[in-house]
């Protein structure tokens, strides 16, 4: 393992210091060496605290040394933060909640699901400190069968809602949500349906179909029952979106759901219900793919759903991630928020690393996104459960085997957002510099959080700058590190 070091090049003679050895950097020519000894910096001098993970997973979200400024030199390479421009208020960074997800933490034993929770969801310590969900509405793809919340024999219905049951997450999702909010009162959940009861949908089927008309008003109460049930079991949904990527009918289950039919589900019928339910719960549009910025412009062009509507979210498994942008520009005075991106089994650390912090953690806060989620959190290492036609190849951000648990490259991913981006973070300006994509922040206790990703083949040298003070920094090729002052 090398060792190498970090050091101001503008502190003059009689404050050189010297920083404890940390793996995966390159020497930015120190003028004297005190790493054996364990010399900390100079304590006059303003800190720079930073965690890294490596490509090569030499060093896996670890707090390296810190660094130091020292009055600005121009002629380095400079990621530049300017705090007087202000953009989105961060609502979080996390996962997609799975009930595949939350049968495997609930079935681990007691001591060591409390001490994965506690890693997961505090931000003491070494733990990441998740701040956001999405949980399934009824059973997404990850649980081992499809389900909803008023299942009946075929040709029957229920249009009053009156066998409605929440039955099925009481088992697992419930009691872990319950464990989750006892550890962090103030995480936010977002529910998603993936389908509507059966006997709601002109094929009957969980794959596919449509909303029956006749149906609307009931599948409005249905999201009313949904929301007023967690409520009474102490979870509160923040946020719901409308369909699970609505483009998207082949998935077990899904739902063919156009623009003109979710504005119309909206304006007419979910919306009132909501109103006069009073429910504060968010209205979130689309819930699919970056290349159809029309579809979340067209259902919010509505002037009638536009007025019950709080934003759009997307996923990244089709177009460029700067399409949010045309959302934005189109409707700013609505929220965007990144909701799912998976990762194939069995994954490619250095690769996915790069691609989802430059696209996701970097690039969605960088085009209004208040959140970025990851799919999913946690799967076995058989990638189940999934449903007859689900996903076959989704590796969660955890494998977890019994009490065994392995960390997949989207645990880290997030974790270099969500330990430090707390909900309530504002992000502000940075400049972009060829090779070093980057996003700063700063947290409600004042704090500022830069990211920075290494996209070039070489050791990138850089200084970060904030006001007329700079610290320098190097990072591996393919190396993505956090850091905080």
């Amino acid at each position: 393992m090398t060792h190498s070091f970090f050091i101001s090049k503008r502190v003059s003679q009689s404050l050189l210091f010297a920083l404890t050895c940390c793996v995966g950097l390159s020497c930015r020519v120190p003028d004297q060496d005190n790493s054996h000894t364990g010399t900390a910096p100079s304590q006059d001098l303003e800190q720079v605290s930073y965690w890294l993970t490596n490509p090569d997973k030499s060093v896996l979200f670890r707090k390296q040394p810190p660094l130091a400024f020292s009055d600005m030199v121009a002629g380095a390479t400079t990621i530049t933060l300017d705090p007087s421009q202000t953009y989105q208020e961060m609502d979080g960074f996390g996962y997609t909640l799975t009930g595949g997800s939350t049968a495997l933490i609930n079935n681990m034993s007691p001591a060591r699901r409390k001490a994965l929770l506690e890693e997961l969801f505090t931000t003491k310590d070494n733990n990441i400190g998740v701040s956001y969900l999405r949980v399934s509405i009824g059973a997404s793809d990850l649980d081992e069968k499809p389900f909803s919340y008023n299942d009946l024999p075929s040709g029957q219905a229920d249009p009053k809602l009156e066998k409605f049951s929440l039955a099925p997450d009481r088992k697992h999702l419930i009691p872990i949500l319950k464990q989750i909010l006892a550890l962090n009162p103030d995480i936010k959940i977002m529910g998603s349906p993936w389908s509507p009861p059966t006997w709601m949908k002109d094929n009957q089927s969980t794959i596919g179909g449509s909303l029956k008309p006749e149906y609307y008003d009931a599948y409005a109460q249905y999201f009313v029952k949904y929301i007023q049930g967690m409520e009474q079991e102490g979870i509160s949904i923040d946020a719901i979106t409308i369909q699970n990527e609505p483009l998207h009918p082949g998935n077990n289950p899904s739902l063919l759901m156009l623009p003109e039919q979710q504005a119309e589900f909206i304006k007419n019928h979910l919306g009132p219900a909501f109103r006069e339910a009073g429910i504060k719960t968010k209205i979130v549009v689309y819930d699919h793919n970056a290349d159809r910025p029309d579809y979340p412009i067209t259902v919010m062009n509505d002037p009638e759903a536009n007025k019950y509507i709080d934003g759009a979210a997307f996923h990244l498994y089709g177009g460029s991630i700067d399409a949010l942008e045309q959302v934005h520009e189109a409707h700013p005075d609505k929220n965007l928020y990144f909701t799912e991106q998976w990762i194939g089994a069995p994954g490619n650390f250095a690769g996915d690393l790069a691609w989802h912090m430059e696209n996701l953690i970097i690039g969605a806060p960088r085009h209004w996104s208040r959140t970025v989620l990851e799919w999913n959190l946690a799967a076995n290492s058989q990638l189940e459960p999934h449903t007859e036609g689900g996903c076959t190849q989704c590796l969660g951000a955890l494998t977890i085997d019994g009490d065994m648990v392995v960390r997949n490259p989207a645990y880290y991913i997030i974790a270099h957002a969500s330990k430090f981006v707390r909900p309530g973070s504002v992000r502000i300006a940075s400049n972009l510099v060829e090779g070093l994509p980057n996003v700063a922040y700063r947290t409600p206790e004042g704090q500022k959080v830069l990211i920075v990703l290494n996209t070039s083949g070489a050791p990138q040298a850089f200084d970060i700058a904030d006001g007329d003070k700079a610290a320098a920094a190097t990072l591996k090729p393919g190396a993505v590190a956090t850091f905080v002052w």
